[in-house]
């Protein structure tokens, strides 16, 4: 699977956040790039799956001499078993192309505060709000990666993260040795309506960070995220008895 060497690997969650990222990123105006829209679809019958495959969309940013510059792949999102099977898959065959430079990743992920253990931050006034966004270096440290380290918060060696996509993708970037680097941003540790506002400043300062990297331009008021309901209530369809 060829891609650029800098890669922003998103997934489709219930929540929006990865279409929010993906609407607000565009090419600079005075920019010569283009985007380019892929899409694949990859058997996993390999592992024994024959009702799923690992579908999803590529967005090629390329300059005017046909050269990627940056990709964007936006994947489907799978419930466990399934997403362990379509991460390796995928992974794999962005690994196995020899037709361009080795890539750095970028994947973000905003989860739920319960989901992250250890020590918390709170942002003094001094401080931007991508202080607030965990940084995870895996396997060989680029250029990009040096830089993401500068602006993003050091994770505590206490840090503890519960999330089956992000511990699937750190297993298998590890094990094919792919330079990545995780972008970690928490929500949800107030109210219904600080807790929305707080999803939008994580959701803005994961854009920048996204944008500083991959020269690409971030527009806040392309966002266009507005949840009607968690993921935790989306489960629980007897809620909606009660208003």
């Amino acid at each position: 699977m060829k891609v650029a060497p800098k890669v922003v690997f998103l997934f489709r969650d219930r929540e929006g956040f990865a279409s929010a990222i993906l609407d607000s990123l565009h090419p600079n105006s005075p920019s010569s790039l283009r985007r380019l829209e892929d899409s694949f679809e990859l058997s996993l019958e390999g592992y024994g799956i024959t009702d799923h495959k690992a579908s999803g969309n590529i967005f090629h940013y390329v300059d005017d001499q046909g050269i990627y510059q940056v990709s964007v792949v936006a994947m489907q999102h799978y419930e466990p078993p399934v997403i362990s099977c379509a991460v390796n898959e995928v992974l794999a065959k962005i690994a196995g192309d020899k037709s361009s430079l080795t890539p750095t990743l970028l994947v973000p992920f905003i989860m739920e505060s319960y989901k992250i253990k250890g020590e918390s931050k709170s942002l003094t006034a001094d401080e931007s709000k991508t202080s607030l966004v965990y940084g995870i270096q895996i396997g060989e440290e680029t250029g990009i990666s040096q830089t993401l380290v500068a602006i993003t918060l050091k994770p505590p060696s206490s840090l503890q993260i519960y999330h089956e996509t992000c511990a699937c993708f750190l297993h298998f970037a590890r094990v094919l040795k792919l330079s990545t680097f995780f972008l970690i941003g928490q929500t949800g540790q107030h109210s219904r309506s600080k807790s929305t506002k707080g999803e939008l400043e994580i959701l803005h300062a994961i854009s920048e960070i996204l944008s500083s990297t991959t020269g690409l331009h971030f527009s806040k008021d392309k966002i266009t995220w507005n949840p009607t309901m968690t993921a935790k209530e989306s489960k629980e369809p007897w809620r909606a008895l009660y208003g």
